[in-house]
């Protein structure tokens, strides 16, 4: 007699770290960014102000974010907003450059020719996209980047597109910072040294496992090695510099950004420290903030030396590669969900091969083989893969 077959019991899902609602609200604003990089890309030319297009980009970030997720659940409203501030930052500058009416370089303008980063971020409920791109004043399919402006910004999209492909689970941390070191030097150029990138979830956007780019010795000790796991979020900047050693130094620039550290706690003891950390708290929460956002500037600027001093917030430095040199950067959000690697920012609004003519390409066979991959394999594939394991184990 046949024996009666029972269905195998299912094995119980594995809980999962991020859920389908989690990710809908970092998609949101991710779409949001881009709608504001696109917004920002169009206002960015010959003339502008910068100090103006940082406070127009916080304003479409923030009307962006005020028209989504607004019906109160309990009677509590979700918070969203800026995750992190316009900054524009202009040839040799790394990043973080966005002045104050107050500031002596506050007047500074965009040129024809100047290579331009953009750097926005919003969050809806604490999950943030961060977005990043290079563009260059006045460049056009007609006028093309050439020389060493071309080949920073080649570097940093093929760094960033190669990343995108090793950031999956399983992976390490160091195998992104060889990669990128690897790709740049295909067009003689060096990832910005120290940079680093850093794990995403709720309220956090500098978590604890991180990438860095061309660490130096100490750097190098420093940082812990790492597996990309499921169900993790990354923000990864890529910034490569037109510079021989990649090295950037802090300069005359004024620090306006800064993020409160959830990690330390301290008892301020001006009250005038008090009531500023007490405002940021308000009105930032656990995202970066620029000074711009406070009430009062000047007591702004006062209250904040007490709790810089005390690691209770942290500065956003602007920092510089050498003069004549050039510096490009792309920031994306991906998430290592079950089916795959989720970008969930846009890729980039200006760059496209014709805007830019570099006379070198990239020749390494193994970085172009992980280029033509796309960054979520198809189940075919997966499943090819799988048969060619089996034939190879059975031979």
């Amino acid at each position: 007699m046949a024996e009666a077959t029972t269905d195998a019991p299912k094995p119980a899902e594995k809980p999962r770290l991020i859920s389908e609602a989690d990710v809908t609200k970092y998609k949101t604003a991710g779409d949001i960014v881009n709608d504001v990089m696109k917004k920002l890309i169009e206002i960015c030319v010959e003339g502008a102000k910068i100090i103006d297009l940082c406070i127009e980009g916080d304003k479409f970030i923030e009307e962006g974010t005020g028209g989504v997720y607004n019906k109160a659940l309990k009677g509590v409203k979700m918070s969203k907003g800026l995750a992190f501030p316009t900054s524009i930052s202009v040839n040799n500058t790394v990043a973080h450059f966005s002045p104050l009416a107050s500031d002596p370089l506050s007047s500074q303008a965009l040129a024809k020719g100047d290579v331009v980063k953009l750097h926005i971020g919003a969050h809806i409920d604490g999950f943030a996209a961060i977005s990043a791109e290079t563009i260059v004043i006045g460049a056009s399919e007609q006028e093309p980047v050439t020389g060493r402006k071309a080949d920073v910004i080649k570097a940093a999209w093929h760094a960033a597109e190669i990343a995108m492909r090793l950031v999956k689970v399983g992976n390490k941390n160091f195998a992104v910072t060889d990669a990128v070191a690897k790709t740049a030097a295909a067009w003689d150029c060096k990832p910005v040294e120290g940079m680093l990138s850093c794990q995403q979830s709720q309220n956090v956007i500098d978590g604890k496992k991180r990438i860095i780019l061309n660490p130096n010795e100490t750097q190098k000790r420093d940082t812990e090695s790492i597996t990309f796991a499921e169900d993790e979020v990354y923000g990864i900047d890529i910034l490569i510099s037109s510079g021989e050693d990649g090295k950037a130094r802090i300069e005359d620039s004024r620090t306006t950004i800064y993020q409160k550290d959830s990690s330390v706690t301290y008892q301020l003891k001006m009250k005038n420290s008090r009531a500023v950390f007490s405002e940021v708290q308000k009105k930032a929460g656990a995202f970066p903030f620029n000074v711009r956002a406070l009430e009062d500037e000047k007591r702004a600027r006062l209250g904040l030396q007490e709790a810089v001093q005390h690691g209770l917030i942290k500065p956003y430095e602007v920092v510089y590669t050498p003069a004549n040199t050039f510096v490009a950067a792309f920031h994306f959000t991906i998430a290592l969900v079950p089916a795959g690697p989720l970008l969930l920012t846009h890729p980039p609004v200006w760059y496209k091969p014709e805007l830019v003519k570099a006379e070198k390409e990239l020749e390494d066979d193994e970085l172009k083989g992980l280029l033509s991959k796309s960054l979520r394999e198809s189940k075919k594939s997966k499943k090819k893969a799988k048969e060619a394991e089996g034939n190879a184990d059975d031979a």
